[in-house]
């Protein structure tokens, strides 16, 4: 009998038909972070998976759609970690979100990548998202504003600014080799300076 090691992850997962996706799923997040979203085929997640190379068909047309998945997977994750991290945030909620995105990007490598690097939009910031709408309000309640443009366009930049920390402080950044010393604190001092300035603009 094989060892724990040594099964595939249809095996380890109890594999049967109805769990065929999920095992899937899981195997394409770790070749994500083994080799990035462009590293494997859907032979190799198959291979993997310990199915036959015929087997993801049932459920992806292609890798590109096994990768578009694993991304909607992602965005799901981090809209859960935001509006939970804005509901414990208070009136800061802002900064509570920007770090749990920090944290988000530096343990959840896989999903990140897949996430902006697919080429396939999930939910994102221009569209219906929970966590971009959790981050509106923390961000119009600070300025104390209910012009949804403006609310909107201050928290595009707390994103961009959270989202340029993030990829900078990844240890595979080639922008910064190494990766990017105290981005929490970083974040805490940009988007709090961010949003001040805002606040002073009519």
């Amino acid at each position: 009998m094989a060892s724990e090691p040594d099964k595939t992850l249809a095996e380890r997962r109890g594999y049967h038909h109805g769990n065929l996706r999920e095992v899937l799923l899981e195997a394409a997040r770790r070749l994500i972070a083994e080799r990035g979203p462009a590293g494997f085929t859907l032979s190799d997640a198959a291979k993997l998976a310990g199915v036959s190379p015929a087997a993801p068909y049932r459920h992806f047309k292609d890798r590109q759609a096994l990768l578009r998945e694993v991304a909607l997977q992602g965005f799901g994750e981090l809209g859960r970690r935001l509006g939970a991290a804005a509901a414990a945030g208070g009136k800061d909620g802002f900064l509570s979100m920007g770090r749990a995105y920090l944290a988000f990007a530096r343990e959840e490598p896989a999903y990140y990548a897949a996430m902006f690097n697919t080429g396939h939009p999930g939910s994102t910031p221009s569209g219906d998202d929970p966590g971009f709408a959790a981050l509106e309000r923390a961000v119009g309640q600070y300025l104390g504003s209910t012009d949804p443009a403006k609310v909107r366009s201050a928290a595009l930049l707390v994103f961009a600014l959270t989202h340029g920390l993030a990829s900078l402080s990844s240890p595979d950044s080639i922008a910064t080799p190494g990766g990017l010393a105290e981005p929490e604190h970083l974040l805490d001092i940009g988007v709090t300076a961010l949003l001040r300035g805002l606040s002073t603009l009519t």
